[in-house]
This record gives structure tokens, C-alpha cells and sequence, in this order.
């Protein structure tokens, strides 16, 4: 954090788009994630992928709890898997080895396996017999959720403008309107700050993406600013004549994707958050059920801390869920407004564990988790988009009556 005159100061996030190493993994691995759902809602998944030049390998432990897995099934089950990673890789762009990779002929290994059972027992209540009956943490750890009032979407503005940008270009490519853009992208957004804590303008975009060879850096900085960052952030009112623009910073950007970088899930955790604004636990999500709390609970987290702020409780909410593993509720739960709140933190707290059931059994029931929902989380932030069920805003009035 730079500290500017006044108080002001800047902050920075980043993005990655879909075609990023990591980004393709981790679409394979929730790819993976949502046809195991289909098959077996209780499903228990944690599906990692990794990918190089000219590979593509999947592995992780699948434990069905409904389906006899026998030679038949699982000859079938491990040829959709092949089929399913191909396809994400070639839904992306990844359709020749000049772009970074080609899915249909890449060479491809699975190295998928049954879940540990010591594990399972603990998540279906057949661990210890004080918890018998009740579903436990898939895993230990603590999760964050943040929200704060700064965008429409209550998220923090410098990653939120580092999505759309990428989501933009996304666009912009896939409609051909761009033929020269290759699948690999990332940006970062650099956001001024007064000594309130509101954006007051943009001070630096750095926008890199993958092209086609024989582009002039020229026209790339040209097209770039021009049909992607001023028509997503001219109108936020923060652009202004001392806004800097980084586009391709290196001169040249043609070798890209799994060629030019290796790939693995759940290498982009703080991109699939609040970018570094507000605390992280660790846990990545991508690739697992939500019996994993690493996933379940932040998106609880976020669920919670959104509903607080669009009550007006806070201008800014961040919330601390901790589990052990195996233990049917949470070891705790903290609310922190930074200064922000405007009735007493802890009347926000005590309203919260009446509104919102922590346990892991009451997310997946509140968040109705057990869906093939993922794979379009694992692009463009798990957080700040519509269509998800930890974005909605309907616990508002319930917080209100809790608290009056």
C-alpha cells in the first residue's frame, strides 16, 4: 500500500482470465467437480489438475456415496473424464499447439482414486460417537468472507475493475471481434483511496494478453485501451489524464498458456476472492465439494458479510468461520467491520449466529450447494457475480429484526 498526500493511498489487485494456466486447471478440476455431482449429489470431490506443455493430468480422490463403482463404471467414468478435460481446454481456446496447447490431442493421465475412508467417516457422521448421525468439516481451517459498499456488487473495486477487464476481452475475443487475441490474460487495477476508505479515481491499469505473432505492440495498445479498458472503466467516473496504462509491458506476448507456464488448481486463491483486500485462509476452492469447508464456508462467509452490508449495518464486513475437521459446527465465528459499523459489533455478531446456520450440514442447505454450479465460478472471482447463491442479499430484514 503506497500512502499518498492527505491520507489518500493506492491500492492494487489482480485478475487472470479463463486462458491463464492456473485458470484452465482449475476449470477442469470444478468441470470434473459438477459431472461427479451429477452422478452422486453427495459426492465427496477433491480433483486437482495440472498441465504443462503438451499435458494434461488429473488427480485426486473421488469417493461416490450412492453408486456401486465397479469395472463397468468405471470404464466409462474415466473416458468422460478425458472427454471432459479436452473439452474445457478447447471451450477456452486451447485448440493448437501455437496458442499453448491442443486439448483433443494433448497427452492426457488420470490419476484419480477412492477417498480415504478415515476422512469419510468423519464427514457422514460415522467418526466419533459423540457426533454419530451429524455431518461433519470435510477439513480444519478458518475461511473469510468480505463486502464492502464501494461497487454495485459489494465487492472491493480494485479486483472487481481487474474482472471486468478480462471478462471484457473474454468477450471480445470468443465474438471474433479481436481475431488476434490468444486464451492467456491477466490484468491489475491500482486504485486511489482517500483518507475515508472510497475510490476516489483509477491511477494504474497494466492489462497483459496473449496475441498472435506479427501484431504490432502498436496496435495491441491501441486495441486494448481502447476496446477494453476505456469502455469498462470510463464509465466508474475514476479514469482521469494521470491514469497510467501498462499493456504487454514486456514488448511481446505470443508464447502463452500451459506452453509458456505451468498450470495447477487452486494456485489463484486471492484472484478468486477479495484480491488481497480482506484475509484469506489458505484453502483454494476449486476442484472440491462443498463438504470441504474450504469452499463451503467461505462461501458462507461471503453470504454473510454481503447480507451485513446490504443492510446498512457497515460500510465494510469481514467474517471469520473456523472448523475442526469431523466436527458438526463451527469452532468460531467473527464478525469485523474496521471502524465502520454503525450499531455495536457485537449486536452484529449475536445477530448473525441467530440468522445464519454455520454448521456444515445448514450451508449446503442454505446455499443449496449440492448443484453442478461450479465450473462457471472458476473464471472471473468466485465472488461478485450474479447467479450464485452466496451473492444473494435476502437475509437483510432478518439482521434488521434480529438487531432492533
Amino acid at each position: 500500500m503506497s500512502i499518498l498526500s492527505n491520507n489518500h493511498y493506492l491500492f492494487t489487485s489482480e485478475s487472470v482470465g479463463e486462458g491463464h494456466p492456473d485458470k484452465l486447471c482449475d476449470q477442469v478440476s470444478d468441470a470434473v467437480l459438477d459431472y461427479c455431482i451429477s452422478l452422486d449429489p453427495d459426492v465427496h470431490v477433491a480433483c486437482e489438475t495440472f498441465s504443462t506443455t503438451n499435458f494434461l493430468l488429473v488427480g485426486g480422490e473421488i469417493g461416490f456415496q450412492n453408486i456401486t463403482v465397479d469395472d463397468e463404471f468405471l470404464q466409462k467414468f474415466n473416458a468422460d473424464i478425458e472427454k471432459i478435460a479436452r473439452q474445457v481446454a478447447l471451450d477456452i481456446g486451447y485448440n493448437s499447439n501455437e496458442v499453448g496447447l491442443d486439448g483433443a490431442n494433448c497427452v492426457f493421465e488420470n490419476r484419480l482414486h477412492p477417498q480415504s475412508k478415515d476422512i469419510n467417516q468423519g464427514v457422514v457422521g460415522k467418526g466419533l460417537d459423540k457426533y454419530e448421525g451429524q455431518q461433519g468439516a470435510g477439513d480444519q481451517g478458518m475461511m473469510f468472507g468480505f463486502a464492502c459498499n464501494e461497487t454495485p456488487t459489494l465487492m472491493p473495486a480494485p479486483v472487481y475493475y481487474s474482472h471486468l477487464l478480462l471478462h471484457k476481452a473474454h468477450q471480445l475475443r470468443h465474438d471474433g471481434e479481436i481475431k488476434w487475441l490468444r486464451p492467456d490474460a491477466k490484468s491489475q487495477v491500482t486504485v486511489e483511496y482517500d483518507e475515508n476508505h472510497k475510490p476516489v479515481r483509477i491511477a494504474a491499469v497494466v492489462l497483459s494478453h496473449q496475441h498472435d505473432d506479427n501484431i504490432t505492440h502498436e496496435e495491441i495498445e491501441n486495441t486494448i485501451i481502447n476496446q477494453v479498458i476505456k469502455p469498462v472503466l470510463e464509465p466508474t467516473g475514476l479514469l482521469d489524464e494521470n491514469t497510467k496504462y501498462y499493456i504487454n509491458p514486456t514488448g511481446r506476448f505470443v508464447t502463452g498458456g500451459p506452453d509458456g507456464d505451468s498450470g495447477l488448481t487452486g494456485r489463484k486463491i486471492i484472484v478468486d476472492t477479495y484480491g488481497g483486500m480482506g484475509r484469506h485462509g489458505g484453502g483454494a476452492f476449486s476442484g472440491k465439494d462443498p463438504s470441504k469447508v474450504d469452499r463451503s464456508a467461505a462461501y458462507m462467509a461471503r453470504y454473510i458479510a454481503k447480507n451485513i452490508v446490504a443492510a446498512d449495518l457497515a460500510d465494510r464486513a469481514e467474517v471469520e468461520l473456523a472448523y475442526a475437521i469431523g466436527v458438526p459446527y463451527p469452532v468460531s465465528i467473527l464478525v469485523e467491520t474496521f471502524g465502520t459499523e454503525k450499531v455495536e459489533r457485537s449486536k452484529i455478531e449475536a445477530a448473525v449466529e441467530k440468522v445464519f446456520d454455520c454448521t456444515p450440514a445448514g450451508i449446503v442447505k442454505t446455499l443449496q450447494l449440492k448443484q453442478p454450479i461450479y465450473r462457471k465460478t472458476a473464471s472471473y472471482g468466485h465472488f461478485g457475480r450474479e447467479g450464485f447463491p452466496w451473492e444473494k442479499t435476502d437475509k437483510v430484514e432478518a439482521l434488521k429484526a434480529e438487531i432492533n
